[in-house]
């Protein structure tokens, strides 16, 4: 009982951490404040190369002083990087509040995923991870909707008003229980432990690189390219929050994903999910009508709110060493390699056309398909030589 105050608590912390008021408009803001597009993508590359580099050693960190510690640290972090974005106003300042922000998710990553997994039965993870992404949902959806209303004042008030629920999520992560047990030295692993260590599964680099993949080409015209998509198709700027408020009812899809995985089976729904990602993706680069576009980002936005549940258990239960936030670093360290390498292929192209950009990202989800398949074909040939080995 006393470990399901865990999924509560960070149920709540990502709720409130989903008040990002800003959201709707964070490209706007940054323009309003002297930064190009092309330097949005700059310091997005930047910020995904530096959670590469913290990334294992907070791993390593969390997993000798655990996860509440490493939380409650990273969470401050998280806090004090939106006090930096809201006194931000250039390149260097903006910058400087990605390299905050990269020590602090770098630390949450694969640590608050950790907590969960380890406060729940495996069979209750896929739920756990769904509610938990679901939580954030709401916060957004309600921050979306206030946006509206206070980005008619002053674009800088949203930023201000985020800061207020960062700073609560902060306090309450004390209260969090650490599920987090000793190793013992000899059960240690260092840094190049952990990656010797994927030699075991070679099929969970594959299914990382894809995710990885899938995430930033998503992220990129979700969150970068759909405001630049927004003004081209004639919507006007005071709607955007009302938009994102709707583009978060998609997102809630995650809290049912398990249902729909226990249906189809996990193999099934991905795929559709990314074949879903890629069609909308195309068909964002031709049409032009607002209600198309809106609809096309609804459906990109659904169907990877769907894969962010499962991706997570898949990726803890290919893990069967003590040192789980390590290998969890780990996966997320190899990701950011690919994750930077598609931000600066997107922000290049970003620099020719907006079309452009989003036909590189609509690549990406077809590279990232591939690599689906590949990691399923593996998956299901070791399942059945371990069957095979079992009847013997």
């Amino acid at each position: 009982m006393k470990k399901n105050r865990n999924i509560f608590l960070l149920c709540i912390i990502d709720f409130l951490q989903g008040l990002v008021f800003y959201g709707p408009v964070a490209i706007l803001y940054r323009q309003s404040r002297g930064i190009s597009l092309n330097d949005i993508f700059i310091i997005e590359t930047i910020f995904v190369i530096l959670i590469f580099l913290f990334e294992v050693p907070w791993g390593y960190i969390a997993d000798r002083i655990g996860y509440k510690k490493t939380l409650v640290i990273s969470y401050f972090m998280l806090f004090f990087s939106q006090v930096i974005f809201y006194l931000a106003h250039s390149f260097q300042g903006f910058l400087l509040q990605r390299l905050i922000l990269a020590i602090s998710s770098a630390g949450i990553s694969g640590c608050d995923s950790a907590l969960i997994y380890s406060s729940v039965e495996d069979k209750d993870s896929n739920k756990a991870f769904g509610y938990y992404n679901a939580a954030g949902t709401v916060g957004y959806f309600i921050a979306s909707l206030g946006s509206s209303l206070i980005v008619s004042h002053s674009l800088d008030l949203t930023v201000l008003f985020t800061i207020i629920p960062y700073c609560i999520s902060f306090f309450l992560s004390f209260f969090l229980l650490d599920t987090h047990v000793k190793i013992e030295k000899e059960e240690q692993i260092g840094f190049i432990d952990s990656f010797k260590s994927l030699r075991a599964n070679k099929s969970i680099f594959i299914f990382v690189i894809s995710v990885a993949l899938i995430s930033e080409s998503t992220h990129s015209v979700c969150v970068f390219l759909n405001q630049p998509m927004y003004l081209r198709s004639g919507i006007n700027m005071k709607y955007f929050g009302l938009i994102n408020a709707f583009m978060q009812v998609a997102c809630l899809l995650s809290a049912r994903a398990y249902k729909m995985n226990e249906k189809i089976g996990t193999k099934k729904l991905y795929i559709a999910l990314i074949s879903m990602i890629i069609v909308a993706n195309i068909a964002l680069i031709y049409i032009k009508s607002w209600i198309l576009v809106v609809a096309m980002i609804f459906l990109i936005e659904g169907a990877f709110a769907i894969t962010q549940p499962l991706s997570s258990t898949i990726q803890n239960r290919s893990i069967n060493s003590p040192n789980r936030a390590t290998l969890l670093s780990t996966y997320a360290m190899i990701g950011d390699v690919f994750a930077s390498f598609s931000n600066l292929m997107v922000g290049k192209a970003s620099d020719y056309s907006l079309n452009i950009a989003i036909g590189t990202c609509a690549v990406l989800n077809i590279l990232a398909f591939m690599l689906i398949l590949i990691f399923f074909q593996k998956k299901d040939r070791r399942e059945n030589k371990n069957t095979e080995d079992f009847g013997c």
